[in-house]
């Protein structure tokens, strides 16, 4: 007797076809309970991303990130979706050795941790490395402007798009990763008056996260949205709650609860036994 599985309503071609029509929401879940809030919420892509080793762990940056953290992770989103298109990241030193090392580990995102796409950093040279990606069936979703896993390179997080260097490289990175497949394209730290410039030449989505409103979706860390963050608020987020102080206060109202309730007195030695002697 066979079994169908149902199928998730947001996939690649439902996101590509958004495109002109309605805006697309983005945030990132790293584990099981949350990710099944924001599925039943509606968001529509859930990004497990290489973020989590910032955002969940304390590291300074995500380069120490590893594929069997990224598993781990995507593992447990996965498991709290129904609707939700989940996209994994692939981890720095995951992709860029070789095209035969990216498609081992974004297939194991795919096959181990069932992910439906994967995500990359990178433009132009990155072209064949989606092309292969494609070719065996997983679809992906580009990143330029900023990408963290470059912060020994650049230095410094910073807005990109403001020189006319960088311009064409980001709008020929664009127009190469869509061709070579990719069906959305993440622009973080674009100016935004060149992100809605490249997001009117792309036939593909295009997914802010500091690049302005007129991107086709956005994304954003949840942990910045629900005001979780530690330590400093990119200054394009706007939080929709303020759950850090709610959580001190509540265990702060445990505390006071459990501290003023009576103590309980200690049994005298031999308990009742003794007693009735």
């Amino acid at each position: 007797m066979s079994s169908q599985v149902q199928a998730k309503t947001v996939t690649a071609p439902w996101v590509c076809m958004q495109k002109g029509q309605q805006k697309i929401t983005m945030l990132t879940a790293y584990d099981y309970p949350t990710a099944r809030l924001l599925d039943e919420a509606g968001v529509d892509l859930l990004l497990v991303g290489d973020s989590l080793g910032t955002v969940l762990y304390g590291e300074p940056n995500t380069l120490s990130v590893t594929m069997e953290d990224m598993i781990r992770h995507t593992r447990a989103v996965s498991r709290g979706t129904t609707r939700a298109m989940v996209v994994a990241d692939m981890p720095f030193m995951s992709y860029q050795v070789s095209t035969q090392q990216a498609l081992e580990n974004a297939g194991r995102l795919l096959k181990e941790a069932g992910a439906q796409a994967v995500k990359l950093e990178g433009g132009l040279e990155l072209t064949e490395t989606v092309r292969a990606l494609i070719k065996a069936g997983i679809p992906v979703v580009g990143h330029i402007g900023l990408t963290p896993q470059s912060i020994h390179v650049m230095g410094r997080y910073r807005m990109f798009g403001q020189s006319d260097e960088e311009k064409k490289y980001l709008l020929d990175s664009a127009l190469a990763l869509q061709e070579a497949g990719a069906f959305c394209l993440v622009l973080e730290c674009v100016e935004a008056e060149w992100a809605a410039e490249m997001t009117k030449k792309l036939s593909i989505p295009s997914i802010g996260i500091g690049s302005g409103k007129n991107c086709d979706g956005q994304v954003l860390v949840i942990h910045d949205l629900l005001g979780l963050t530690a330590g400093r608020v990119p200054k394009f987020v706007e939080p929709e709650a303020a759950l850090a102080s709610e959580i001190k206060a509540a265990v702060a109202r445990y505390i006071a609860r459990t501290k003023t309730a009576a103590p309980t007195k200690p049994m005298s030695p031999g308990g009742d036994h003794a007693l009735s002697h």
